[in-house]
């Protein structure tokens, strides 16, 4: 299934070991491309919060980097306006802009998102585990 996977969903699978990290390459994933640069700004404090070796810290956030299709803004922008009617919070505008593009689900266990806007079809963590 292709899916646009939201920033959460990725801190859930580098921090610990869950049905987070167990799903996460079932699928093709797509991010706006300025997904890594909030996990660089953050990656010291994660480091800190985890319960990964250093090593294996790096190796997950390395296959993050080679597995998920990064598209950058300029492919999105025209669906940004659209984004921003539907979205209950404007942090997750990119991301619902991401999935009107590609006409594909998002991939977040914000609620909030899953609840307050209908456009989108959104799948939290575990009902992608029931469904793999």
């Amino acid at each position: 299934m292709d899916l646009v996977i939201d920033s959460n969903i990725l801190f859930a699978a580098l921090l610990k070991e869950s049905g987070t990290s167990e799903i996460l390459f079932k699928h093709t994933l797509y991010a706006p491309e300025f997904i890594f640069e909030e996990f660089r700004k953050y990656k010291e404090y994660l480091k800190g919060k985890t319960k990964r070796t250093e090593e294996g810290f790096n190796e997950l956030f390395d296959l993050f980097e080679r597995n998920i299709i990064l598209i950058p803004k300029e492919e999105i922008d025209p669906f940004i306006e659209k984004a921003e009617r539907i979205s209950p919070d404007t942090k997750d505008v990119p991301y619902l802009a991401l999935a009107l593009k590609l006409r594909c689900c998002l991939w977040t266990n914000d609620e909030d998102l899953k609840e307050k806007q209908d456009t989108i079809q959104v799948y939290s963590t575990e009902e992608l585990i029931k469904l793999s």
